[in-house]
């Protein structure tokens, strides 16, 4: 059956449409903007004409979708006219479309108010309080539509919805009483279905994720009460508390500023506040100077980090794990080592952190121990790069290592310092120097002097030092040859006494 509704000039239209259409959150711009309010041929000037210009003005400007505008104008005509049933029903529609449901609701009630038989403002109301979960008086709107119009779908449905809907919830007060959580879910879940709107439903469900250890859904749950909730501090505090417990603090310390936006003088979000906002600004900068390679500076923010939260797990885990990375860049071997030890005893399925304590052995020449941490790294994820690179730089240095080692001959870990290998050289290379010997141990002399001017040159040199830790020889000809690389010197080749190869200058200071 369709509905009618008298207008002034003694037309009909039809609004059944314009329902079911709001009733599945579409707005009803071009419907509304073809109702007119009644006593359209008011003379200009005069009270009533004005209100019909804000109400014809608000309607242009709802079937343009400027629904803010279009809002002001509908305000105005309602604060001129309290009686004007209409000008009330249009600002309901333009706060359901905006998605103010607690703003519409007293419109809607004025509406009926005035014109208790206007059937679309009560079938509207009863959708309504039906989404807040208000399932007794969506009920009683449906049974006074269907004393009008006994044949009405759109009630006769709502009330099919209704009467199970409370045998649903009072099965879940049951279920939440004997701690089922898990039963509990799937029935919130449809009736929440039904009510989107009820925010005590949304928390319910809330708690049951939490008890189940399921905090993220708990959290997505409860970002709506906030909104659906007035003043709902209660609320984003606790959204800060969970997000701080999953490790996101710029999320957590987003809700806790909106907790103190409603209440700058509220206790408990303003000491937690202080906490997140002190341990946000250490882990940005922690990252920020490992991203610009600065290790050491890296390491301090992150001890400091570690010593602002010690318990919370989702944040201990994440700083060791960057403690680990940041102490292997920084050539701290063995703190490298030992504390991805440790975080590869609590989560060993982590191949960042495996590549990690590698490149730590690494530098230690611990080859075979740098292998297995490589190897363990790709069998977890067989397409992870870096543990793939790591194993064939790991192979090459095992081949490299039964050649010349430029470290051993100067004597000095990998980890040397520029001025340490010059150190290093210095001492070695005046140690056998040729004209220090006589005879068959000028001749070694010789070997070693060119052994240690190689190791000088290649280790001196960041690039080609660069090269020779991914396990090539700068300076072996054949190896160089085959990668078309232009250095060119080899064992035979380099001799600081001439014969071809490199000039070299031999210098004590």
């Amino acid at each position: 059956m369709e509905l009618h509704r008298p207008i002034a000039s003694g037309s009909r239209i039809t609004i059944s449409t314009m329902l079911k259409q709001l009733l599945r959150s579409i707005p009803l711009f071009m419907v509304l903007c073809d109702l007119h309010t009644e006593g359209s041929s008011n003379h200009p000037g005069s009270p009533e004409a004005d209100i019909q210009e804000h109400l014809s003005a608000g309607s242009k400007l709802l079937a343009a979708g400027q629904l803010a505008d279009a809002l002001s104008h509908f305000h105005a005509a309602c604060e001129k006219d309290s009686s004007n049933y209409l000008a009330f029903y249009k600002r309901a529609t333009i706060y359901l479309a905006l998605g103010k449901s607690r703003s519409a609701l007293p419109d809607l009630d004025k509406v009926i108010e005035l014109k208790p038989d206007f059937i679309a403002a009560r079938l509207q109301r009863a959708n309504v309080l039906l989404k807040q979960g208000e399932l007794d008086a969506a009920y009683a709107d449906c049974e006074v539509v269907l004393q009008s119009e006994p044949n009405n779908q759109e009630a006769k449905d709502k009330m099919a919805t209704i009467d199970p809907l409370k045998a649903t919830m009072v099965h879940i007060h049951h279920v939440m009483e004997s701690n089922m959580y898990s039963e509990a879910v799937p029935l919130l879940s449809q009736a929440i279905e039904n009510c989107p709107w009820n925010a005590a439903l949304r928390e319910q469900r809330a708690d049951c994720y939490l008890e189940l250890g399921e905090v993220n859904k708990a959290i997505h749950d409860l970002r709506p009460t906030t909104k659906l909730r007035t003043d709902n501090t209660n609320g984003y505090m606790k959204l800060a508390t969970l997000n701080y417990q999953v490790g996101d603090e710029d999320e957590s310390l987003m809700m806790v500023r909106e907790c103190l936006k409603l209440d700058p003088d509220h206790k408990q979000c303003f000491t937690f506040y202080k906490k997140v906002k002190k341990l946000a600004k250490q882990l940005k900068d922690a990252q920020e100077y490992i991203n610009t390679n600065e290790y050491t500076e890296a390491i301090d923010k992150l001890y400091a980090a570690r010593k602002t939260e010690s318990t919370m797990t989702a944040f201990t885990e994440r700083i060791d794990t960057q403690l680990c990375h940041a102490h292997s860049k920084a050539n701290l071997v063995d703190d490298a080592i030992s504390i991805c030890s440790q975080v590869l005893q609590r989560n060993p399925e982590q191949p960042d952190v495996l590549c990690d304590r590698a490149d730590a052995h690494l530098l230690n020449d611990e080859f075979d121990e740098a292998l297995a941490d490589f190897q363990e790294a790709h069998s977890i994820d067989e397409d992870h790069r870096r543990s793939h690179e790591g194993i064939q730089r790991t192979q090459k240095l095992i081949k490299q290592s039964k050649k010349r080692d430029y470290y051993k001959i100067l004597g000095v870990r990998r980890t040397a310092t520029k001025r340490e290998i010059t150190k290093a050289y210095r001492k070695l290379a005046a140690q056998w120097h040729p004209d220090g010997y006589d005879g068959k141990e000028k001749e070694k002399a010789e070997v070693m002097f060119i052994d240690i001017a190689a190791a000088k040159e290649v280790l001196s040199d960041p690039e080609k030092r660069a090269q020779f830790d991914r396990g090539e020889d700068p300076l072996d000809a054949e190896e160089q040859a085959q990668r078309g690389n232009p250095f060119r010197h080899h064992h035979g080749g380099f001799n600081p006494f001439g014969g071809g190869g490199s000039h070299f200058k031999f210098h004590f200071t």
